[in-house]
């Protein structure tokens, strides 16, 4: 059998810390955290409380998790970052980039000074979470564009439209595509069309606010999401990015065909805003589809609404 002196020599060897935390806060022991690569000696932090620590709003959470923990007795995982903005004394300019944690979070069995206590333990993910922050930035991104793709545009107008039903702000769309796309692909070859393509990111960047949400929907086609634009505004900002893409693609010297003859790139763009009788937001993308097309029946470089 292991005695209470090797138990304590095995606890303090835990390469994560492990914290005794009260109901109330109080770091009550602290065991572990020897991998001296992801932790500071937690040793001082005995006797004090979190929100003496931590700043309101972090240490609110703090005391939330441990008051779920113990009110359901079931081991809690959660994943939570930690800055020198979080903590209280340290300056602002220190390291930008937050800590990320994962803590296990059990409600133990017995009291501690008449206090219900609980087991933390945290591990230090950063590395981990950078690389799962970095693969998801590359399954959303669109390879030519650099802009967000189909997929992301999914969850985006997921998130907008029931934003919409709940709240009731605002939310526009818009989408277009490239005229005589295939004109400049088979007079030009297939990397003046991408060019044209990368070209019209760049511009949709340089062009729309940062809140917007741009994406490549395939092809030469995209969708815009407008955050808070009424469908005028919308409208307005539609009629700004064409005109901008008008002015750019012609002064373009890679759009010309081998006889040195310009080719007349431009975009049309249908424009919609998500109305309380939408069922889905596929409905407004409808929509704005609908608009794009009479604006190429319509002749071309025009902003339509729907």
């Amino acid at each position: 059998m292991i005695d209470a002196e090797q138990m304590t020599a095995v606890l303090a060897a835990l390469p994560d810390p492990a914290f005794l935390i009260s109901r109330s806060g109080r770091y009550v022991a602290i065991y572990g955290g020897q991998d001296e690569r992801y932790y500071h000696d937690g040793s001082s932090l005995v006797g004090q409380y979190i929100s003496d620590i931590i700043k309101p709003d972090k240490a609110a959470w703090f005391i939330a998790t441990i008051e779920r923990a113990l009110a359901s007795k079931v081991l809690l995982i959660e994943e939570y970052e930690l800055s020198n903005k979080d903590v209280n004394g340290l300056p602002d300019e220190g390291p930008s980039e937050p800590i990320w944690f994962e803590g296990r979070i059990k409600a133990l069995d017995f009291k501690i000074d008449n206090e219900d206590v609980v087991l933390w333990v945290a591990s230090n993910i950063s590395q981990r979470h950078e690389l799962e922050t970095r693969l998801r930035a590359q399954s959303d991104t669109d390879q030519l564009t650099g802009l967000f793709n189909r997929r992301r545009l999914k969850r985006e107008l997921s998130y907008h439209f029931n934003a919409f039903r709940r709240h009731g702000y605002a939310v526009s769309l818009l989408m277009f595509d490239l005229d005589h796309l295939k004109l400049l692909n088979d007079t030009c070859g297939h990397h003046a069309g991408d060019s044209a393509i990368r070209k019209i990111a760049q511009i949709c960047t340089e062009t729309l606010r940062q809140t917007d949400i741009t994406c490549r929907f395939g092809g030469d086609e995209f969708v815009v999401v407008l955050p808070h634009l009424t469908l005028e505004h919308a409208t307005v900002t539609a009629e700004r990015l064409r005109t901008s893409v008008e002015q750019a693609l012609l002064n373009n010297h890679q759009l010309h065909t081998q006889e040195n003859m310009p080719v007349s790139i431009s975009i049309s763009i249908g424009v919609t805003q998500i109305s309380p009788q939408d069922k889905s937001y596929e409905q407004a993308l409808q929509r704005a589809d609908s608009a794009l097309y009479q604006a190429k029946r319509g002749g071309r470089n025009k902003v339509v609404t729907a």
